[in-house]
């Protein structure tokens, strides 16, 4: 039996979901994924209940199953069955939201309703009576800002009401007509296979007038009552003259038009959204939309990594530094073995403190990545994109999984499950990779310091540039060849423009800085450790002098010629880039470690010893940006595409634009230079 109160969080997409889940739990979150699944589970317990858990469900716009997170939402309500629902609403487009309000009032569990954003509503002069509107959806309705903290308290104080009293919602019946006779007419017929299923019988009922596969699969309907429900279904149909789910969403939209009429009153759009309006005509115009966005991320790029974030990195290499040198003096003072010495001087801080240097930039970059994704404009750009991504057979929606490769490959690759089409979910899992993850940006910026010092936000913002060009050269291959067909139509709401809150923006760094530093002290420590052993001992295990005579060095120098043609053959950075399949910012530890650099002057002196030229240096991070990503992203491949053929010939196909792209870069690089 369950101990305490679990509740349910359910909502349009940006309603505030994300914003009130942070206020409701603080920092008494938990990120994990559903079981079964790949969609990201969130859930904490609210502050001053530590009894009650809520659980954040994928923002949804129905409880169709057509997308994994409809899918995830649905089956989380019916099967662990919520002690409440918690569904907010945004007040400023009160009428969409409550269309999903009505489908889950159907499944018969209690339910508390926040009306979000009210603080707009009042500002733009609208009315909304919340008692009018209580009354007529039979729930408990809370009108909050989740933005400003207001109502928040009251707001917990009735779902903890609701919980400890399960009071049903007083209305689930919003039909009439020819939907309401073919409703109730099956409703008479799965009754009892519906109570057994455990489904509400009026819901299930619902769901099998829209012809909903899973429903009928789950209610184990024979021939027959599946003969006499289409029959009812077909009846319904030719007298309304209108498609099965048209007659649903007229009769749901009739009943929240006729609900609206006695509680809304609406003088005018909201400021937010006329603003958003005037907005979009310039962030969404034709021909002037990408070109802003790319200057944009030029703008974040460069005060990442030149104006805030090259200050803040010296500072803590610095103390890094600092760290290094006490440590070395006080294993010297203990008399500690050189061996172990090395191991850790060398070893542990040299690689560790290599990566961990750049977790300011992570940190700012992210921080305005979270502005722009907060503040709404994220979405304005996956409909730019929409009509550029047509052009290689795919739709908005793919942008999706791609920005969120900007951050990591593995979650990108895993949100391709919200693609319906398995044609476009196989080309966005090939193309996302090429996206520039935010575990290449200490390799991006060890190199761009060495080479490229008074230029490092252009090269970036080319390296990243680049990466979306081989994506789209990629798309326009594969289209003609392996997947050939047309890309799902895109329909995507584009929510009003808001200032981001500080709370959730300081969050998402929090996360991102935790997930930076955990994997500087398991993936990287572990390499270092192995790379240092590598590069210390020979085949015999004898300690070497010159890392050169050493067994890491052989193992590289086996390969090391398949990199000529890019304009490097040494074996140090062969090594590095087999190194970077188990994480990428190992690249940046293992040249770290094999040129014993102490500092950044004695690291771009190695590194000029490595590479050659700038040309062949950027030929490196070319191939560094698209080569097969690490071992996670590999093994998420697999998972999603179903089989390791079609894994490993993606990795090959990754690879294999890489090497093309870098040795064409080199040579271009090498006449312009």
């Amino acid at each position: 039996m369950r101990e305490g109160y679990l509740i349910a969080l359910a909502g349009n997409q940006n309603s505030g979901k994300t914003t009130l889940f942070n206020c409701l739990t603080g920092s008494n979150q938990h990120v994990g994924n559903f079981p079964g699944v790949t969609v990201e589970k969130k859930e904490g317990r609210i502050r001053a209940h530590k009894d009650a858990v809520v659980v954040d469900l994928p923002g949804i716009y129905s409880l169709s199953p057509y997308t994994s997170e409809e899918v995830v939402t649905r089956d989380f309500v019916l099967k662990e069955h919520p002690d409440v629902i918690l569904n907010i609403v945004d007040a400023t487009n009160i009428e969409r939201n409550l269309y999903l309000s009505l489908q889950l009032m159907e499944l018969g569990i209690p339910m508390v309703m926040a009306l979000n954003m009210m603080d707009e509503v009042r500002a733009s002069g609208n009315v909304i009576h919340v008692d009018v509107l209580s009354e007529h959806l039979g729930i408990p309705v809370i009108p909050i800002s989740a933005g400003k903290n207001e109502g928040i308290a009251d707001l917990i104080d009735q779902l903890m009401k609701t919980a400890q009293g399960g009071k049903m919602p007083a209305k689930m019946d919003f039909c009439s007509g020819e939907v309401h006779k073919a409703i109730h007419s099956i409703a008479h017929i799965i009754e009892d296979q519906a109570k057994e299923a455990g489904y509400p019988t009026r819901f299930a009922a619902t769901k099998l007038v829209e012809g909903d596969e899973p429903m009928e699969k789950a209610l184990r309907l024979t021939d027959n009552q599946c003969h006499i429900i289409e029959h009812v279904v077909q009846e319904m149909e030719a007298n309304l003259q209108t498609d099965r789910e048209a007659a649903l969403a007229d009769m749901r939209y009739t009943y929240i038009e006729a609900v609206c009429q006695d509680c809304v009153v609406k003088h005018q759009e909201t400021k937010e959204q006329i603003r958003s309006e005037q907005i979009d005509r310039v962030l969404t115009h034709k021909y002037a939309g990408i070109p802003i966005f790319l200057l944009v991320m030029l703008l974040i790029f460069w005060l990442t990594f030149s104006v805030l974030g090259a200050p803040l990195q010296k500072l803590l290499e610095s103390g890094i530094s600092w760290f290094s040198g006490w440590l070395s003096s006080s294993l010297s003072q203990a008399h500690v073995s050189e061996w172990l010495q090395s191991l850790l001087i060398n070893g542990v801080c040299a690689g560790v403190g290599s990566v961990l240097s750049f977790l300011p930039i992570i940190v700012l970059l992210f921080f305005f990545l979270s502005l722009l994704e907060d503040s709404g404009y994220m979405a304005r750009v996956a409909f730019v994109m929409d009509k550029l991504l047509r052009k290689i057979g795919l739709s908005g929606r793919s942008f999706v999984p791609m920005l969120i490769g900007f951050g990591c490959s593995v979650p990108a690759i895993m949100a391709t499950r919200t693609l319906s089409s398995e044609r476009d979910r196989k080309m966005t899992i090939i193309l996302t990779p090429f996206m520039s993850c935010s575990a290449k940006l200490p390799i991006y910026g060890m190199i761009t310091a060495a080479f490229f010092p008074r230029h490092g936000a252009l090269v970036m913002i080319g390296l990243y540039v680049l990466g979306i060009l081989v994506a789209i050269g990629s798309g326009f291959l594969l289209k003609s060849t392996a997947f050939k067909g047309n890309p799902v139509p895109f329909v995507m709401e584009l929510p009003a423009y808001r200032l981001p809150t500080v709370k959730s923006v300081l969050l998402h760094m929090w996360e991102k800085a935790k997930d930076f530093i955990h994997r500087a002290f398991t993936i990287i420590f572990i390499a270092s450790i192995a790379i240092w052993f590598l590069q210390s001992m020979d085949w015999s295990l004898n300690m070497v002098t010159d890392s050169a005579d050493s067994i890491l060095a052989s193992i590289g120098s086996l390969i090391a010629p398949i990199f000529t043609p890019l304009g490097f053959s040494d074996w140090r950075a062969s090594t590095a880039l087999i190194t970077g399949l188990t994480a990428k910012e190992t690249v940046v530890s293992t040249l770290t470690v094999l040129t014993g650099a102490a500092n950044d002057l004695q690291l771009s002196t190695a590194l000029g010893a490595i590479f050659p030229t700038p040309a062949s240096a950027l030929a490196f991070l070319t191939f560094t940006i698209l080569y097969m990503p690490c071992v996670a992203a590999f093994a998420a491949t697999k998972r999603e595409m179903g089989s390791w053929k079609e894994a490993l010939l993606t990795a090959l196909y990754q690879t294999a634009a890489a090497y093309g792209v870098a040795v064409l870069v080199f040579f271009v690089a090498r006449v312009l230079m």
